[in-house]
């Protein structure tokens, strides 16, 4: 008998123009048997998505969660926002190769869509993806290294 790997938590958020597909992920998440730790926005009212990027890389620089997706209308500012806090390494995707590029060279622990960018089906195939890509390692752990580097070297 092997032991079945333990499903990660996820920390999601999105502002009100990621919010219908966010609402999809949460969806797909939950029924597939994932822990979601919803950090809003809970309708299409207009927010702040650095609220939400920051939200999101909060849950899982703390570990919290164990991963987090970001929904904003292009994903370029959630991303950027999740980014600015410690230990994220937030990477926006736009397609299935992308998403587990995102995983396999740099570790990626936030996933970034644009709900305006790609389609809600499109949006579930690259959480799919990203949610079973394991981290490669080897030649790939010099760089994530030098990454890690230069925000310590910059913390204020």
């Amino acid at each position: 008998m092997t032991d079945t790997p333990k499903k990660p938590r996820i920390a999601i958020g999105s502002d009100h123009a990621g919010f219908p597909v966010k609402e999809t992920i949460r969806k797909y998440l939950e029924a597939a048997g994932y822990a979601v730790d919803d950090q809003g926005t809970s309708s299409e009212e207009s927010v702040d998505y650095p609220d939400y990027g920051r939200a999101v890389g909060e849950r899982v620089a703390s570990k919290q969660t164990d991963l987090g997706i970001a929904v904003c209308g292009s994903g370029i500012g959630i991303s950027i926002a999740a980014n600015k806090v410690s230990g994220i390494r937030a990477a926006l995707a736009h397609d299935v190769n992308t998403a587990r590029l995102a995983r396999e060279h740099n570790d990626a622990n936030v996933l970034a869509l644009g709900s305006r960018i790609v389609t809600p089906e499109a949006a579930l195939e690259m959480v799919q993806t990203f949610l079973n890509t394991a981290y490669l390692g080897g030649r790939h752990q010099r760089r994530v290294d030098k990454i890690t580097q230069i925000e310590r070297d910059t913390r204020s």
